[in-house]
């Protein structure tokens, strides 16, 4: 099975549009992330009231940290209709800040073809860039 499919699929198994509470939605969007160690982690959406809530992206990004790991190699993020889309600014630039690599992270933007784009071309002159230069001397 191509990698692709076996994350998008991943991501489906959890999405689950459900209500947790009057204030707390959760399961609209769903993502599988693959990291460099070739573990797959998953997440969904929790929306709040108070908009304290996280993405799927972040809350897959939780998974892989508490499990030990910070590099990842792939993103798929499902939307509620079952296409594919792209991570928000904030999921964005989160994953910069995991690694000095991660402007490599592949994220998949069509689900027809596999078409990908690469992290750093969606936040091109990342501002953190120097700091992990600075780190590496």
């Amino acid at each position: 099975m191509n990698i692709w499919n076996e994350l998008y699929n991943e991501a489906i198994k959890v999405q689950n549009d459900r209500t947790i509470s009057p204030f707390i939605v959760a399961g609209g969007v769903a993502a599988a992330i693959l990291t460099k160690k070739g573990n797959i982690y998953v997440g969904v959406c929790i929306d709040t009231a108070s908009t304290l809530g996280m993405c799927a992206e972040r809350n897959a990004i939780a998974n892989m940290i508490t499990n030990g790991e910070s590099q990842i190699d792939k993103v798929v993020a499902v939307m509620e209709d079952g296409s594919v889309g792209s991570p928000c600014g904030a999921c964005r630039e989160y994953m910069m800040q995991l690694d000095k690599d991660s402007g490599e992270i592949e994220i998949l933007t069509e689900l027809d073809g596999f078409k990908t784009v690469k992290l750093k071309e969606l936040i091109p002159d990342w501002w953190g860039r120097d700091r992990f230069l600075k780190n590496e001397k």
